[in-house]
């Protein structure tokens, strides 16, 4: 869409739209209300006062303090009233801290409990992020628009200094429509390409927007265009973005001549199994030494419950490393997540200098806002919801200490070490009868969560969980037709790089996982729904809330690699989303 249609000024706000047509829509104008408002704490997952509100059914069933839907009757529905109370009431939903609900808002739902709250069947609600004006609208603007449309430079005879003038001027008026995207030239006149004459900003003003940026602008349409009272916008600097992190190939070169200078191993036959700590917190790991090999990669026709992206098989030349014979735990992954350093969101420290040591000016997460372990127990136990770029940085943080070079593994490796030289759809075979001695799944696993590593018996060669307990990190990009496009004996070694932020390759399966997405050729992609419960904008490049089963293992190959193939490996998470 260029340009969007003329409509009067009295459809550009929800309360007018909604008398206009008679009735309030659920689909265009309730739906996006309760989803980025409310069920980030009234869902399956989290219900607050033991409130779920995905569902009409839900609603009107209630919680600990009764019903929260009276279809017909506004005034004994609570999830009308407590809208409605004053901004400092401590029951007022949702509470102060998230920000209040717009008066056109309420006036929404109000109007669509009083036409008997229709909700269509089979509906479900699920979790948006919210966008709120003055947080994540207003910068945009500022930043972008309002140099070029203010009143004294209104370009297309548009002013987007005040809501008045923001809703209803311009050649093409209104810009803005609320609950309605396509009539909203604010989202598509950004989203045309980058040459195109009618793109806002234009390239020559520092346009197009980002994708964060264009997404923040349609969730602010999508669920009401809400401006508050009394906002004037006015011109400002455009952010630069942020450049200033010593996390550079400077460093990793700095950490590989610590690399060269400690190793000791030179050839496979020096390769040992080994126990060390990590210095700075004397938390012990385990590493354990894989040959060297060639082996056939994937599945064959015939095995039971084969995914057609497990093929067509390949041969795969794998040199030596080690692997850690546990998944990693908290206690070796959570002082490496929480600290007390003031960080950027990119991980790095606000405040450094060129001397400090090389391991602190490794970037690491900013703080979790809830606890990533969702009560499942940290001590022995794996750590999980890491996105695959927090992963990456952990495996720099710990290389930058020890001297030793560790990575996730390749594809290609984590499956050569997980057959231990087998080639059944499990390293003791086809039948999966045998896969409780080794794994913690769904069929076993203890109260539908994690165990704590170790606790079954190691495969062949030494690895521990290698199926089950938690999905392990690869440093792969997933592809469906990998195998396709492979040719000749393949370098187990080399991992395909990321393009993208998804999707990336995990394996082994989990405990919420059938036997059959534990066998050793089985391929799953990560996806942005792993993030779906982070309430940030953009969402953070540290964790993946929803995926409270993914975790990963490391690697130490024995051919320590250059500093840029080591730089390629600590930050092929592509963070940026």
């Amino acid at each position: 869409m260029r340009k969007p249609t003329f409509l009067a000024l009295a459809l550009t706000t929800s309360a007018a739209i909604a008398a206009d047509a008679g009735k309030a829509d659920f689909a265009t104008q309730v739906k996006p209300i309760l989803e980025a408002a409310c069920i980030h704490c009234h869902s399956e997952k989290s219900s607050k006062g033991d409130l779920n509100m995905e569902t009409k059914e839900a609603m009107i069933k209630g919680g600990e303090d009764g019903t929260a839907l009276v279809p017909g009757d506004p005034e004994k529905s609570p999830i009308y009233k407590l809208c409605t109370l004053a901004e400092d009431d401590d029951d007022v939903m949702p509470p102060k801290k998230e920000g209040v609900l717009d008066k056109s808002q309420i006036a929404i739902i109000g109007d669509w409990i009083k036409q008997g709250a229709p909700w269509p069947e089979g509906v479900v609600l699920k979790q948006a992020t919210r966008v709120t004006f003055v947080k994540h609208v207003q910068p945009i603007l500022e930043q972008n628009c309002v140099s070029c449309h203010n009143p004294k430079k209104s370009k297309g005879d548009w002013d987007l200094s005040t809501r008045e003038t923001a809703f209803g001027s311009g050649e093409n008026a209104p810009s803005i429509v609320a609950f309605d995207v396509a009539k909203s030239a604010i989202h598509g006149r950004t989203i045309l390409e980058a040459d195109d004459d009618e793109l806002m900003p234009p390239k020559k003003s520092g346009g197009p927007l980002s994708k964060e940026e264009i997404a923040i602008l349609k969730g602010w349409v999508e669920q009401g265009a809400v401006w508050p009272d009394g906002i004037t916008l006015t011109a400002k600097e455009k952010k630069a973005a942020a450049t200033n992190t010593p996390d550079t190939l400077d460093l990793v070169k700095k950490i590989r001549d610590f690399i060269i200078a400690t190793s000791k191993e030179k050839a496979e036959g020096e390769m040992q199994k080994y126990d060390n700590k990590i210095p700075k917190t004397g938390v012990p790991y385990q590493m354990v030494p894989i040959k060297s090999g060639e082996f056939t990669m994937g599945s064959p026709a015939s095995e039971a419950k084969r995914g057609d992206d497990e093929g067509p098989q390949v041969k795969v030349k794998i040199k030596p490393f080690w692997m850690g014979a546990k998944e990693v735990t908290w206690d070796e992954y959570q002082p490496f997540m929480i600290t007390s350093v003031d960080r950027n969101k990119d991980g790095s420290p606000k405040n450094w200098k060129p001397t400090d040591k090389v391991t602190d000016l490794v970037s690491q997460p900013t703080t979790p806002y809830t606890e990533m372990s969702f009560g499942m127990g940290t001590d022995g136990y794996p750590a999980i919801s890491m996105t695959h770029h927090a992963a990456n940085k952990y495996c720099q943080w710990l290389s930058a200490q020890t001297g030793h070079f560790y990575r996730l593994p390749t594809e290609a490796e984590w499956e050569y070490a997980a057959r231990a030289g087998t080639s059944t759809a499990y390293f003791f075979g086809d039948d999966p009868a045998q896969l409780a001695e080794y794994a913690w799944i769904f069929d076993n696993a203890e109260n539908y969560q994690y165990s704590k590593v170790g606790k079954k018996k190691p495969n062949p060669w030494g690895l521990y969980d290698i199926y089950g307990n938690v999905v392990e990190w690869c440093l792969d990009q997933y592809y469906a037709d990998t195998y396709a496009k492979a040719s000749g004996v393949l370098d187990g070694s080399k991992w395909v790089p990321s393009k993208t932020p998804y999707p990336h390759v995990v394996r082994g399966g989990s405990y919420d996982d059938d036997p059959d997405m534990c066998r050793s050729a089985f391929r799953r992609g990560s996806e942005a729904e792993w993030k779906a419960q982070d309430p940030q904008l953009p969402k953070s490049i540290w964790y993946h809330t929803d995926a409270k089963w993914l975790g990963f293992r490391i690697v130490r190959p024995l051919e320590i690699p250059s500093a840029e193939e080591m730089f390629a490996a600590w930050n092929n998470g592509v963070p940026k989303e």
